[in-house]
């Protein structure tokens, strides 16, 4: 299918957050052959691609939400889609894209006749892995992806720019107890520009571009920079993360508590959602409640560093560390989804809700926060 708009692919590359676009053709961009010449920026980035199909690897992978009148391309209902995008025009992308949402009816045959790729190529098994996830947030798609047996270049697993734009200032202040550490308690203007410096290196997504002084700080060896300031990134995106959706998770479950339905609700329906009104806003709260539990261990972990001078005991917890990121990256996913997907469809001048659609609604929701192990067991049970 072709969308000439695409809701502005321009305007996905400017703002979107890096949990809903995946934007390979940045990617492309600044590590690939897009140069007149033909050369390759980043080698790394042409012998590990996360898609061997080279229109695939130029694409704009989102988070869909699904309008009404798109509900009928899925044999099952849900809320959100894996839309995959191929610019018309890689430089002008006001010009639109083809497109395919991953596993809607006639995907496999979609996916030969738009693109090329047959249903037997490698690609659409990493489209299936990459469409189970709630998010796309890099730090949980990079270990959904080896959870697969792929293992793609760092430089597919960026924040994007917009979302760096609006991390700086948290992270500047969660890395100045480290700075002041390093200058003797010193708080002067000097203080506060280390840390912004600092900041930015820990943030950059540039590859290989390392910082000697955090290098010899963590103890690591040069071989293991990437990988300690990758999951250390981790962390302060999941903490910048949880902190900036508390606000709308409070109103969101307040929301969850009153809404009511239009039209006649039958006895069967409103003991439903009475349960689902419950249901879910005591897992939003727990979910919650688990993530931050989870991010106090980094907590823990950073005060060893900053407050006992145990830089030992942090860098080796940072290298342990990206098994902690399936779960935080399916929680704060599901999250993210409940609080986006409640202000899109029930924002300013959003038509009313029946009972059936709410009832949709609760159980995608409730099943968003289910973890991995909850609904392997249920589907367990489900079976017996």
């Amino acid at each position: 299918m072709t969308d000439r708009a695409v809701r502005n692919l321009e305007h996905l590359r400017g703002s979107a957050s890096t949990a809903r676009v995946l934007n390979l053709l940045r990617v492309w961009e600044e590590n690939g052959d897009s140069r007149s010449d033909g050369a390759v920026r980043n080698p790394d980035w042409a012998a590990r691609p996360i898609f061997k199909t080279p229109a695939l690897n130029r694409a704009l992978i989102i988070k869909h939400r699904l309008r009404r009148n798109e509900f009928d391309l899925f044999t099952g209902r849900r809320q959100v889609a894996t839309k995959v995008v191929i610019p018309i025009e890689d430089d002008d992308l006001k010009t639109g894209g083809r497109y395919v949402f991953v596993n809607q009816i006639g995907f496999e045959r979609a996916m030969m006749e738009a693109f090329g790729v047959p249903p037997t190529h490698p690609d659409i098994e990493t489209l299936r892995l990459i469409d189970r996830l709630p998010s796309l947030d890099p730090f949980l798609l990079r270990e959904q992806l080896r959870r697969g047996g792929l293992d793609p270049a760092p430089c597919y697993f960026s924040i994007s720019e917009a979302d760096l734009q609006r991390m700086t200032a948290f992270v500047r202040s969660e890395i100045e107890p480290l700075v002041t550490l390093s200058l003797g308690g010193d708080d002067s203007a000097d203080s506060r520009d280390s840390a912004a410096r600092m900041a930015a290196k820990i943030l950059s997504n540039t590859p290989g571009n390392q910082l000697d002084a955090l290098r010899l700080t963590l103890r690591l060896a040069p071989e293991q920079y990437e990988e300690g300031v990758f999951c250390w990134k981790g962390f302060l995106y999941y903490k910048w993360t949880l902190a900036a959706l508390l606000t709308d998770v409070a109103a969101v479950a307040e929301a969850v508590r009153t809404i009511r339905p239009v039209g006649k609700v039958d006895s069967q329906a409103k003991e439903y959602i009475a349960r689902g009104r419950d249901v879910l806003r005591g897992r939003i709260i727990k979910t919650c409640d688990e993530v931050s539990r989870t991010l106090r261990v980094y907590d823990d972990a950073y005060a060893k560093l900053t407050q006992e001078g145990r830089p030992i005991a942090f860098r080796d917890f940072l290298l342990d560390a990206p098994s902690m990121f399936s779960r935080l990256g399916d929680q704060l996913g599901a999250v993210q989804h409940i609080v986006s997907y409640w202000r899109f469809r029930f924002g300013p001048g959003a038509p009313a809700v029946n009972v059936e659609e709410l009832m949709d609604i609760f159980m995608d929701f409730e099943t968003g926060l289910l973890g991995r192990g909850e609904i392997a067991d249920m589907a367990g049970r489900a079976a017996a």
